[in-house]
């Protein structure tokens, strides 16, 4: 699978509590062979300056059902949220 930036591809995904909300996806990625997708929630206001905080979401089995799921372990969720940052500065343009 190849690291990817995505645009405009949006998902509606339901929490614990049965709230339904909708993510825009903007980056996936694998490692250590696990699947780990980067998603913005889709709101009606835009952020203060252009600054997204975006949550990370990885593709795990449960009960026999893939879903994406919250990652727990902070070691890992530093190390994919520094690997999504480092691919998501290659792509600012610094010339406009």
């Amino acid at each position: 699978m190849e690291d990817k930036i995505f645009d405009n591809d949006y998902f509606t995904l339901t929490d614990e509590d049965g709230n339904e909300i909708e993510f825009e996806l903007i980056g996936r990625c694998e490692r250590n062979g696990k699947q780990y997708f980067a998603m913005i929630p889709v709101e009606d206001e835009e952020p203060e300056g252009d600054i997204y905080e975006y949550v990370i979401l990885k593709l795990d089995t449960v009960d026999g059902e893939e879903m994406l799921v919250t990652v727990d372990d902070d070691e890992e969720l530093d190390d994919i949220a520094d690997y999504f940052d480092d691919l998501f500065s290659q792509e600012i343009d610094y010339d406009n």
